[in-house]
């Protein structure tokens, strides 16, 4: 049986596209190994739906766990049989490059997201040219490339002339059960998110609900802001509208996302990688039947455009936010139709169909 190492440098946890793309690899008849780290929080338990490995390092963050990771999966890579090793993002590609090289094995690269011009690089330019110099000398020379969404594999296009699969990051179809709210209750709205950070529109969020009634706020997940938002709760005394409950498995996170009349993604186009997003979440809400209320982003207004199951905003601002919700609230009869219109949508966006993707390119360039 042809053997599969899928490579990432996440907590496997959290990780549903790593998740889904190894469950997909191994339906197709290979022996799949999912490779990623072990963080001091990680679970000693894990139902994984293949083998897997995890790496422990001496480093959670910064230039030194990037160094020892690549040098523990390159190590791991040359001593361990593969067929194909399947690279996720850039901080994953150089061991797995020269890995695969030096055993004239197939390599298949997965890039989540525009990784060069993700804020923690712009805002360091002589680390981000390091992340560049790795792209450019090992890009050109790869043949079987996946990105998620439209404008990323544009922006590849045209810096390297190379044509990308788009493999979007669409969740697996759910069975869950609507909540039937009573018309007396409060507005739920969820923000939800393992990258709650920089520019993403949370602490305007936050903000807003000082100026919203009978709303609650829920949060889901981790990020660099976590610590500002519980101040600013603390400092506006939203206690009772705003409730974290950090990181939380997907299957548990989903339980209470269905549970809300409103999801928000809010990410704002401070640079290249957030302006083209396609972030999970929003394929979460729509799973779950939630409408959805964005930023102006592209690739998110196109699909809130095409299944008319959200609502977009022009400006990341606390008045706004508060303003468009404000507009929901006194209209429950376009939030009800935009419920339905997110359900029938859940029905089109989920793995099931986008999985197809994925496998013709195993079965016809990656055939054994």
């Amino acid at each position: 049986m042809p053997k599969v190492i899928v490579a990432v440098s996440n907590d496997l946890l959290t990780d549903q596209r790593v998740r889904k793309v190894s469950k997909t690899i191994a339906q197709l008849g290979f022996d799949v190994i999912t490779v990623g780290r072990k963080r001091k929080n990680s679970p000693s338990q894990m139902n994984y739906p293949n083998a897997f490995k995890l790496f422990k390092l001496p480093f959670e963050t910064g230039a030194l766990f990037y160094a020892v990771f690549n040098v523990r999966l390159f190590i791991y890579l040359i001593f361990s049989r593969f067929d194909v090793v399947h690279s996720n993002d850039l901080d994953t590609l150089l061991a797995c490059y020269w890995a695969a090289k030096i055993k004239r094995k197939k390599i298949v690269y997965d890039t989540h997201e525009y990784f060069t011009e993700v804020p923690e690089l712009v805002r360091r330019p002589k680390i981000q040219k390091i992340w560049e110099s790795i792209e450019g000398s090992i890009f050109p020379h790869l043949n079987h490339i996946i990105t998620v969404n439209e404008s990323i594999a544009d922006l590849y296009l045209k810096k390297y002339h190379k044509k990308l699969a788009v493999l979007r990051n669409v969740p697996e179809p759910l069975k869950l059960k609507r909540v039937v709210r009573k018309s007396d209750s409060k507005l739920t709205i969820v923000l939800q998110g393992n990258g709650i950070n920089v520019d993403r529109g949370a602490e305007e969020m936050v903000l807003a609900m000082e100026q919203i009634t009978d709303a609650q706020l829920f949060i889901i997940g981790q990020g660099d802001v976590m610590e500002v938002l519980k101040k600013i709760v603390a400092e506006k005394q939203l206690e009772e509208k705003v409730v974290f409950f950090g990181r939380l498995p997907f299957a548990e996170m989903m339980a209470i996302t269905q549970q809300a009349d409103l999801g928000v993604t809010l990410d704002k186009s401070t640079n290249i990688n957030y302006l083209f997003s396609l972030p999970n979440k929003l394929f979460d809400y729509i799973q779950a039947g939630v409408p959805v209320l964005s930023s102006a982003l592209p690739e998110i207004e196109r699909i809130i455009n095409q299944y008319q199951c959200g609502v977009v905003i022009s400006n990341v601002t606390p008045e706004t936010i508060a303003l468009a919700i404000k507009q929901l609230q006194s209209n429950p009869a376009h939030l009800n139709l935009m419920k339905d219109n997110a359900s029938k949508a859940a029905q089109e966006l989920h793995w099931d169909n986008e999985k197809k993707v994925l496998e013709y390119i195993y079965r016809a360039f990656i055939s054994f």
